[in-house]
C-alpha cells in the first residue's frame, strides 16, 4: 500500500516542499510510529528540510553529527537501517521535541533511522521516533529498506524541480542544486514574506547593480547582503564588509581607498584600502548613512568612474567592485537635512531592497528561536534544551523591537537562567518568565477584551500588566497625586514609583 502512494506522489506535480512534507507525513501513518524527520546534510551538519510530529521549532535546528551520537551513527552505517532499543544509552537528539509530549523530556523510547543518497553520496538521513517499545524491530528495518529507492527518488525529484527553477531564474554560478533555503542556511525561516524576499533577492543577484538594503536593526542586513554574493557571478572573488558606522571621520577615506608611504603621520608603508580587497566581488558598506560627507564625494566618483585614488597618490587605479549598501536609516529624509548626498543616495539606491522585520514573518520566530535553543545547548553542553507551550506564544505575541538579534539575545540569556535554576538537570525547558520580554512590546489584536488578552498572555506580563493598569487607574484618581496613590495602593511610596519605572508608567 505505502509503495503505491510514494509512487503516486512521484507522478503527480507537487510544490518542492509539499512533495517532501507528503513524504513524511506517509512513512509516520505506515510505520505507526510518532515523528518522522528528514534531514539534509550540508557542510557536516544535519538540517531538518521536512518533520511531522516534531514542535514547531525543531525545523530551525542545526544537528552536528558529532554532538549526537544516534545521527552519527546512521550517518556511518552503510546501507542498512540502524535501530536503537528503548534501552540505548544513546540519548536522542529530539529529547523534548516531540510534538505529543507537549515540551516534557522524551521518555525511554524506540528509534530508527537510515542513511539515504543521490548520486552515490550521502545526501542526509531520515529517522523515526516512537513511544511504544519494540516498534522498530528487525521486520521494521527491513521494511524501510525496501522503500529506500522510493525515498530517495522524491528527493532526486525535489533537487530536479529546485535546479529546474534556478534555471528559469537564468542563475549564474555553479551553485549544487538543493532544498529552498539551503544554500544559506543562515537565513532562517519559511515565511511567505522571507520566501519573497529571498526570491527578489535571487533575481537581482546576477545583476551587477548596487543594491540598497533597508530595514530595522537586527534584521539580518548582511546576511542578506552574504546571500546576494553567494548568488552572484562574482561568487568566487571576495566579500569584504565595511562598516561605516565605526569609521572614525580621520580614517575613513584611508580605510575605502588606501594610502601611500608618508600620506599622513604614521603612514609608515602602502596601505590597499576595502576597495582593492574587493576587486573583482563584492564590497559591502554597511550602515552607509553613518558615512561623512567628505568620504561620500569620493565614493560617488567611484561608483560613476570605477576609479579609487589613494590618500597621497597621485595617479587613480581601476577597480572593479559591485556595491552593496546597508542601512537602517531613512536615507531620503537624510538627504532632505543635507547629512547625505543626493547624487550618492540616487547611485547606492538603484536597486532598494527592504528586509522585512521579525514581526512581520509569523512562525519564523520559532523556527529561529529553535536554532539558536541548539546553539546554546550545545554551547552549554546540555542534553535537551527548548521551549515550553506557553513560551511559544509569548515568542508569537511578542514585537520584536530588535528582531531577529533581540531573539537570539533573549533565547541565550533565557538558557543561562535555565541552567542556572536547575543546574542538576541536563534536559531543560525555558518557561516565559525566563524569557523576561517587555510587556509593553506584546502585540494585542483590537479585538481582544481585556480577559483575552491576559488569558493569552504568559503569567510575568499578565502580573505586570495589572500592576500597570492599577497605577494608572489610581493616579488618574488621585489626580496624578502620588502619595494618595501610594496610600490608595497599599504600598511604600517609594516603591510605587520604583514599579512605575520599571513597568515605563514614569
Amino acid at each position: 500500500m505505502l509503495d503505491k502512494m510514494l509512487v503516486a506522489d512521484l507522478a503527480t506535480s507537487l510544490p518542492e516542499q509539499m512533495r517532501l512534507e507528503r513524504l513524511v507525513r506517509t512513512l509516520k501513518a505506515h510505520f505507526n510510529c510518532g515523528a518522522v524527520v528528514l534531514l539534509r546534510l550540508d557542510m557536516e551538519i544535519l538540517k531538518p528540510v521536512a518533520a511531522t510530529g516534531l514542535v514547531k521549532e525543531a525545523m530551525g535546528r542545526r544537528f552536528l553529527p558529532a554532538q549526537h551520537p544516534r545521527l552519527a551513527t546512521i550517518l556511518t552505517s552503510e546501507k542498512q537501517p540502524v535501530c536503537f532499543e528503548h534501552s540505548s544509552a544513546l540519548p536522542d537528539p529530539y529529547d523534548g521535541l516531540l510534538d505529543q509530549l507537549a515540551g516534557s523530556p522524551l521518555p525511554v523510547h524506540d528509534c530508527m533511522g537510515m542513511r539515504v543518497e543521490q548520486d552515490g553520496k550521502t545526501w542526509g538521513v531520515i529517522t523515526f521516533d516512537t513511544l511504544k517499545a519494540g516498534t522498530f524491530n528487525t521486520q521494521a528495518a527491513q521494511n524501510l529498506l525496501e522503500f529506500k529507492l522510493l525515498i530517495e527518488a522524491a528527493i532526486h525529484i525535489t533537487v530536479l524541480e529546485a535546479e529546474n527553477r534556478s534555471l528559469r531564474q537564468s542563475r549564474i554560478g555553479n551553485f549544487e542544486p538543493g532544498l529552498p533555503g539551503e544554500e544559506d542556511a543562515e537565513i532562517v525561516g519559511r515565511s511567505e514574506a522571507l520566501a519573497s524576499i529571498l526570491n527578489e533577492l535571487d533575481t537581482v543577484a546576477d545583476s551587477e547593480l548596487p543594491v540598497l538594503l533597508l530595514g530595522e536593526t537586527g534584521v539580518g542586513k548582511e546576511l542578506f547582503a552574504r546571500r546576494l554574493h553567494q548568488h552572484s557571478r562574482r561568487h568566487q572573488k571576495p566579500l569584504i564588509h565595511v562598516n561605516c558606522a565605526a569609521l572614525p571621520e580621520s580614517l575613513a577615506e584611508s580605510e575605502l581607498f588606501g594610502h601611500v608611504k608618508g600620506a599622513f603621520s604614521g603612514a609608515h608603508s602602502e596601505r590597499p584600502g576595502k576597495f582593492e580587497a574587493a576587486n573583482g566581488g563584492t564590497l559591502l558598506l554597511d550602515e552607509v548613512g553613518e558615512l561623512p560627507l567628505t568620504v561620500q564625494a569620493k565614493l560617488l566618483r567611484v561608483l560613476q568612474n570605477g576609479e579609487i585614488q589613494r590618500l597621497g597618490a597621485d595617479k587613480p587605479r581601476k577597480v572593479d567592485v559591485r556595491v552593496l549598501a546597508a542601512t537602517n536609516r531613512h536615507l531620503k529624509e537624510c538627504v532632505k537635512s543635507g547629512d547625505f548626498r543626493a547624487d550618492l543616495y540616487h547611485r547606492l539606491s538603484v536597486y532598494p531592497v527592504h528586509i522585512p522585520p521579525l514581526r512581520e514573518r509569523g512562525n519564523d520566530v520559532l523556527l529561529l528561536a529553535g536554532h539558536f535553543l541548539e546553539q546554546n545547548r550545545a554551547r552549554l553542553g546540555l542534553r535537551s534544551l527548548r521551549i515550553s507551550p506557553q513560551s511559544e506564544q509569548a515568542l508569537l505575541g511578542y514585537n520584536w523591537p530588535g528582531n531577529v538579534r533581540e531573539l537570539e539575545h533573549v533565547i541565550s540569556r533565557a538558557a543561562i537562567k535555565a541552567l542556572t535554576r536547575h543546574g542538576g538537570r541536563d534536559m531543560l525547558s525555558i518557561e516565559p518568565e525566563l524569557l523576561d520580554l517587555e510587556m509593553s512590546e506584546v502585540r494585542v489584536s483590537p479585538q481582544m477584551t481585556k480577559t483575552e488578552v491576559q488569558t493569552l498572555m504568559p503569567l510575568k506580563l499578565s502580573t505586570e500588566h495589572c500592576q500597570r493598569q492599577a497605577i494608572i487607574s489610581a493616579l488618574e484618581h488621585c489626580q496624578q497625586n502620588w502619595a494618595q496613590a501610594a496610600r490608595l495602593l497599599e504600598v511604600d511610596s517609594s516603591n510605587l514609583h520604583k514599579l512605575a519605572k520599571r513597568l515605563g508608567i514614569k
